[in-house]
């Protein structure tokens, strides 16, 4: 087949990026694959980040062309017509946020017009975790152009199901994120981040209200009483940082918490999770992480609340433990246990095991499965 992928690529940084490169560099094993990225994804006025572009290694090389405007309806009708020269037999993007849903819409609008070019949605999110005017009717134009959907959760499986009639799709579980290198020795990552503590927590990724760092605070108040452990806080903050500067102040527990507020480059995540025990996420709200993915890639165990697809990447027991969302005591305990039990060594090899579940090969799969590709149409590149 003959496929274009609309979205966020090197070097606009983050989760989506990551993931596009992965999905491309495993789409081109079977076919002809182009990625089609923004020239603008957010205006700088709404962006909350510090800025949009990755500054280390890009992970993976991939070809991408920084074409879409994500604000501007003329740019989104020449790119439409500029894109039809190429004949795509399928069009894939993923839809995380409302926002791009009038631009990714009219592009494939505009791509399907007489032709029988099919388009596919991955949906990270088909309802957002933070709720903004237009979100229903921008979603809603997006999905009328969609021939196809993946869902990674059973949480967005039922957000789909209520939101389009008769859908055709797949349920395929998100895949692990490769894209940052193989586990490294726990000594030398923690020497190359200059971390003399023994016992080391991770708390990894953007930071909004909705993945409950203010909870994990509460819950290092519980644990300092009675284990000696650090939390090492590393991600760039999407909401306001002195609040929760002032929450650890408030809590006393800044003697064990430390907070590394930037987006951490693509050669550097391997340290962090490599230096790690085991990885918190203590989200009030979720549909899947992307952080438990890079966690399992590390074969890290991870401490998750029972909320949205969580559960069923982070099985508890086997691959990390689960407490309700919400509860300090709850998770200030799973850490307790974690460390009287001794629980680290079994639960890594879960996680390494577990990680089987969530191939490329697996995704890609299943996009061919709907897309209705037979072996003899695959082309070898």
């Amino acid at each position: 087949m003959n496929i274009l992928i609309l979205g966020t690529a090197y070097p606009l940084r983050g989760g989506i990026a990551h993931y596009n490169a992965l999905l491309y560099t495993y789409l081109k094993k079977r076919h002809e694959v182009r990625i089609v990225s923004f020239s603008r994804q957010y205006p700088k006025l709404f962006f909350p980040g510090k800025t949009q572009e990755e500054k280390g290694d890009p992970g993976l090389p991939v070809e991408a062309d920084a074409l879409i405007d994500s604000v501007n309806p003329f740019n989104w009708v020449s790119v439409g017509l500029a894109l039809r020269k190429r004949n795509a037999d399928l069009v894939i993007f993923k839809y995380w946020l409302p926002f791009f849903g009038p631009c990714l819409g009219t592009i494939c609008a505009i791509l399907k017009w007489r032709r029988k070019t099919k388009v596919l949605i991955i949906c990270d999110n088909v309802i957002p975790h933070e709720r903004r005017p237009g979100d229903t009717i921008f979603t809603k134009y997006a999905f009328s152009f969609a021939d196809y959907y993946v869902v990674q959760s059973d949480s967005v499986e039922r957000d789909l199901l209520e939101t389009v009639e008769s859908p055709l799709y797949r349920k395929i579980p998100h895949p692990v994120y490769e894209i940052f290198g193989a586990p490294v020795e726990k000594k030398s990552a923690r020497a190359r981040l200059n971390i003399r503590d023994e016992r080391i927590l991770l708390f990894f990724g953007y930071i909004r209200s909705y993945k409950g760092l203010h909870v994990m605070i509460d819950a290092m108040k519980e644990l300092k009483r009675s284990v000696n452990v650090k939390l090492l806080v590393v991600g760039e903050f999407y909401d306001d940082e002195e609040q929760y500067r002032w929450h650890i102040s408030d809590a006393q527990v800044r003697d064990v918490v430390d907070v590394v507020s930037d987006y951490v480059p693509n050669e550097r995540v391997g340290d962090y999770f490599s230096a790690a025990d085991v990885v918190m996420l203590p989200y009030l709200s979720a549909t899947q992480s992307g952080i438990a993915q890079i966690a399992y890639n590390f074969d890290k165990p991870v401490i998750a609340t029972n909320v949205g697809g969580l559960a069923e990447v982070v099985v508890d027991g086997v691959s990390g433990l689960v407490v309700p969302p919400n509860d300090a005591r709850a998770l200030a305990e799973a850490v307790r246990k974690f460390y009287a039990e001794g629980l680290e060594s079994r639960l890594s090899a879960g996680a390494a095991s577990e990680k089987r579940k969530y191939s490329w090969d697996r995704m890609v799969d299943g996009i061919e499965d709907l897309a209705g590709a037979s072996a003899n149409s695959r082309t070898t590149n």
